[in-house]
């Protein structure tokens, strides 16, 4: 008898996709190959699902894991694939059950020309097991362990006992392609995830003010986008300097404008770099009320000077305590908190405008060579492959 080690991966959402189900599936199964770079494996799908197989053993959980945090997977099970015979199938059952506890034999047969339908493939497995196995008892309802025989078209059986949770979601690419505000704070890194879960692709914009910050708050953001990345799929950072352009408003402008006129031009900025790299919208970590310029007036001031791009923000009405809870669970909590400044607390305002006057805002900033100043940011933008 040849049994085979496979893990199985099952999608969420793909299949209420119609006719347009094959374009999610193909997709979603390049996220899951690329997943796996530099793992010898092969992948095929019969029909809902994907088997992996042909891998190295001894990097089963190692495979799992990195699977289960492509969006779009609903779950994933470590099992086995023997061949279509109800001695076979009953082997490999009595390996993977355990030896005492409550139990219920799960069935499907895809496969309609297999002569026991799945009643019947249930009660003969379960029958067995209940004689082999005497510390065994049947629970149908709440049962420790649940024992899936899946019958599929190829001939072949899957035998396994286990279920991870996937990441959910849609997959990557399937949504557009946006572009996140990433600081080193919690809430970008989050809301980036959050976007990404919705099948959109990301590149990354972030603005730093060296020298007055160093070289350490870049490469936390580095390692942020790093960690972002293995839901994304990897990203292009974009980063761009605006040490020029805070002192040019502190130098012109109202002290207690300084945080939304520089709002305004990360948000000119990030439109023009989408414009160039095809992101069909902004994505900021955003939260209402959270701090002064997350107020509405704050949002309409920033929102003004967008030109033709939506302004996502995922994490508009979360409070802070799930953004840290979404953060600790994906990753980016304990590198977000690391005591680096960025570029918002350079010549930070004793007392930032909570609610700006738009026709205010605009006035103060015609002191400004509001062109000039993001032309210089854009010609000294670097790029870095994540």
């Amino acid at each position: 008898m040849e049994r085979e080690r496979v893990i199985i991966v099952r999608y969420c959402e793909i299949h209420l996709k119609g006719k347009n189900r094959g374009y999610f599936e193909k997709v979603f199964m390049n996220n899951l190959e690329k997943a796996l770079t530099g793992i010898r494996h092969e992948m095929k799908k019969p029909s809902g699902r994907y088997i992996v197989e042909k891998f190295d053993e001894a990097r089963t959980d190692e495979i799992i894991d990195r699977l289960r945090k492509v969006f779009g997977t609903h779950s994933l099970s470590a099992g086995y694939q023997v061949d279509a015979e109800m001695g076979a199938i009953y082997d490999t059952v009595r390996m993977v059950a355990p030896e005492s506890g409550s139990f219920k034999v799960q069935a499907n047969r895809g496969d309609k020309t297999f002569p026991l339908n799945s009643m019947q493939i249930n009660a003969e497995i379960g029958g067995r097991l209940l004689k082999d196995k005497p510390g065994l008892c049947v629970d149908v309802h709440s049962p420790q362990s649940v024992i899936c025989v899946d019958i599929r078209e190829n001939g072949k059986a899957l035998v396994f006992s286990e279920f991870v949770k996937g990441a959910g979601g849609m997959p990557v690419g399937t949504s557009g392609k946006g572009m996140l505000l990433l600081s080193g704070g919690i809430d970008s890194p989050v809301a980036g995830y959050m976007i990404a879960k919705r099948g959109m692709k990301l590149d990354a914009i972030h603005f730093h003010s060296y020298p007055y910050t160093n070289m350490q708050a870049r490469e936390k953001v580095e390692d942020l986008a790093r960690k972002l990345s293995v839901y994304t799929g990897g990203l292009i950072l974009h980063v761009a300097s605006v040490t020029h352009i805070q002192e040019a408003i502190h130098k012109n402008c109202p002290d207690e404008m300084m945080i939304t006129l520089l709002r305004r031009f990360m948000m000119r900025i990030a439109e023009r770099v989408s414009e160039r790299v095809g992101a069909q919208c902004i994505v900021t970590g955003e939260s209402l009320g959270q701090v002064a310029s997350q107020t509405v007036e704050g949002m309409t001031s920033s929102n003004a000077v967008v030109r033709l791009l939506p302004v996502l923000r995922p994490l508009v009405g979360f409070d802070k305590t799930e953004i840290i809870e979404r953060a600790r669970m994906i990753g980016t909590y304990e590198t977000s908190v690391l005591p680096y400044e960025d570029c918002c607390t350079v010549f930070l305002p004793k007392h930032p405008l909570i609610r700006p006057d738009l026709k205010k805002v605009v006035q103060a900033e015609r002191k400004l060579d509001v062109e000039g100043l993001i032309a210089e940011s854009l010609e000294g933008i670097e790029e870095v492959r994540i």
